[in-house]
């Protein structure tokens, strides 16, 4: 014999929710009615918040890379100066839910960066093995490596923002190498729109372990607010001009 809370485990979401909002004596219809309204108002919600958080990143990013566009001039000739090729460096990324797009920045490496990556694997200074960093990294030229302690090299992100495909806060977004290693934990990062700033960037970048910035990235998605966005995009400010764990 089975209790009267005991149900079917074929039973349906609308079921489960009938029994759950359910009030004596109201009618399946009124019940319905209730649960409609409490979707539309959470949908609300997370609609309002999303607009919110693009209509700051259009607000900030779109003027912020007009204004930046003579020294974007000025850093490209300074670039293929050093070394010959395209000033830009384009990477496929892995945005919200598993979406490829390409990502911008102004080339810091040697042409030849990718092709020398296997050779220096055993001198990854990153601890979990995910990502890639070396504070002495031989591929970087030397305005590459001015452009990186100031994080110049990410301006063009900004294009990204604009297009919709980053944001001005959120997890940085990883290569798809790196995802392939991402235990299904990690893969919490993927959950929101990447950023070109977040909690681990103001808090030593690369001097912090990998496990800890899945740690710090997962606070930020669990806590994100327009608040929120704004106290790190302030964060960032001296976490640059400093440069601490930038390399």
């Amino acid at each position: 014999m089975t209790s009267s809370d005991e149900r079917p485990s074929h039973t349906s979401m609308e079921e489960l929710l009938l029994h759950r909002y359910s009030r004596a004596g109201q009618p399946a219809w009124l019940i319905r009615l209730r649960i409609g309204a409490k979707r539309l108002a959470w949908v609300a919600v997370v609609r309002s918040a999303y607009l919110l958080k693009r209509t700051l990143d259009i607000l900030l990013a779109g003027p912020l890379f007009i204004l930046l566009l003579p020294i974007f001039g000025l850093l490209v000739l300074a670039i293929r100066l050093e070394s010959p090729g395209p000033a830009l460096f384009k990477q496929t990324r892995v945005g919200r839910w598993g979406q490829i797009f390409t990502m911008y920045k102004f080339r810091s490496m040697y042409m030849d960066a990718e092709a020398r990556k296997a050779e220096l694997l055993a001198e990854n200074e990153m601890s979990g093995g995910v990502t890639f960093k070396m504070q002495r990294d031989p591929r970087i030229t030397r305005i590459g490596r001015f452009i990186r302690k100031a994080s110049i090299d990410e301006l063009p992100q900004l294009w990204n923002v604009i297009k919709g495909d980053m944001s001005l806060v959120g997890p940085r977004p990883p290569v798809p190498a790196e995802v392939d290693e991402y235990s299904l934990s990690d893969r919490r990062r993927l959950e929101v729109t990447p950023g070109i700033t977040c909690i681990w960037q103001v808090s030593g970048r690369s001097d912090i372990p990998f496990p800890e910035q899945v740690e710090l990235d997962v606070r930020y998605i669990e806590s994100q607010s327009l608040l929120t966005d704004l106290k790190l995009l302030w964060q960032t400010v001296p976490a640059v001009l400093f440069g601490r764990g930038a390399y």
